[in-house]
């Protein structure tokens, strides 16, 4: 699904106070579910998530997280509930790069070319497949309001540019839960790029004592190369698609043509076979995210049309000390 435009307007409008009293509920319900306890994993739990519903940047944070533990010298093993595929419901299932996103999301596909991968509904149960996998610590890509599990170290990723939307809980707006009732629930947050409203939820946090890491996403040289200075194409179903298009406008490609899909959206032949007939027509490259490439799979029927690229893009944080400094007082508690 994609959010609506709504949501992310500067103050709440018509539609968004018209849904706030259902806001509230769910807030308060997802409050609530934040201050319980969850079950010990065997091994420290990094969480990463997000204050909001969809896309926020928590994949490239985690991916930079378990990049910081292994050089800590740490076993990372990620777990994911495989949101858009079909694995994990009732067991859990070690991503292998022969698997479909369509069997085990998109997400985790990412996730498994850099640390070991568990996908499962259960955290709990994959907490045990990931001890089993390895793992010496584990990091959870998304689950910041399940408390299914303990959390030993919460990260909350901000996008800069977007923040907490118009301030209001699902479905008046894109917070779960009020920002008042989560911020104390979090270990520190991460703001991925610059922006206003970035801004204002880091010196929210900061006023409650929580550190603010600041990062950035960089795109691979290499494809950004490949790119700049050509007409694209280009799509995205992602969280904040626009923020790929930027990204491309940004290393100097020409976007020619832009289509946005909701989040982990699930390709039709029919529509990548459009978008194939647009580049051509075009005489324009076709362009996309790692994360949306990863679900294309089998709708790439036809190899004479233009096949999309990827645009990888890695964060990295501003102080990467700072951030091992928290993972290691999580890792060595009582020093």
């Amino acid at each position: 699904m994609r959010a609506p435009d709504f949501w992310f307007a500067p103050k709440p409008d018509w539609r968004a106070r018209a849904l706030q009293p259902l806001g509230v509920i769910y807030g308060a319900v997802t409050s609530w579910k934040m201050r319980q306890s969850g079950a010990r994993a065997g091994v420290p739990v990094v969480c990463v998530g997000n204050f909001v519903a969809g896309g926020a940047g928590k994949t490239p944070v985690a991916l930079a997280v378990a990049a910081l533990l292994a050089e800590m010298g740490e076993r990372p093993v990620f777990l994911s509930r495989g949101y858009g595929g079909r694995a994990g419901k009732d067991a859990a299932v070690r991503v292998s790069p022969d698997h479909d996103a369509a069997f085990v999301g998109d997400e985790p596909l990412l996730l498994a070319r850099a640390a070991p991968t568990i996908v499962c509904a259960d955290r709990r149960i994959g907490a045990a497949a990931a001890r089993q996998a390895g793992a010496s610590v584990i990091v959870m890509d998304d689950g910041l309001q399940n408390r299914s599990l303990h959390q030993d170290l919460r990260f909350a990723v901000v996008d800069g540019a977007s923040g907490v939307g118009n301030g209001l809980c699902v479905p008046a707006g894109p917070l779960r839960a009020p920002l008042a009732a989560q911020i104390p629930q979090i270990s520190a947050i991460v703001v991925v790029g610059a922006g206003a409203a970035g801004a204002r939820v880091a010196d929210a946090a900061a006023h409650a004592g929580k550190p603010v890491l600041r990062a950035r996403l960089e795109p691979a040289l290499s494809a950004a190369q490949a790119l700049a200075g050509r007409d694209v194409v280009a799509f995205a179903g992602i969280g904040r698609p626009e923020k790929f298009f930027a990204t491309l406008a940004g290393i100097g490609a020409r976007v020619v043509s832009a289509q946005a899909f909701g989040d982990h959206h699930p390709f039709t032949r029919e529509e990548i076979a459009g978008l194939q007939a647009e580049a051509a027509a075009r005489g324009a490259q076709l362009a996309t995210t790692e994360k949306d490439l990863a679900r294309l799979g089998s709708q790439l029927t036809n190899p004479l049309a233009p096949q999309p690229m990827a645009l990888p893009v890695t964060l990295a944080f501003d102080a990467p000390a700072a951030v091992k400094d928290l993972l290691r007082a999580m890792l060595t508690p009582d020093a």
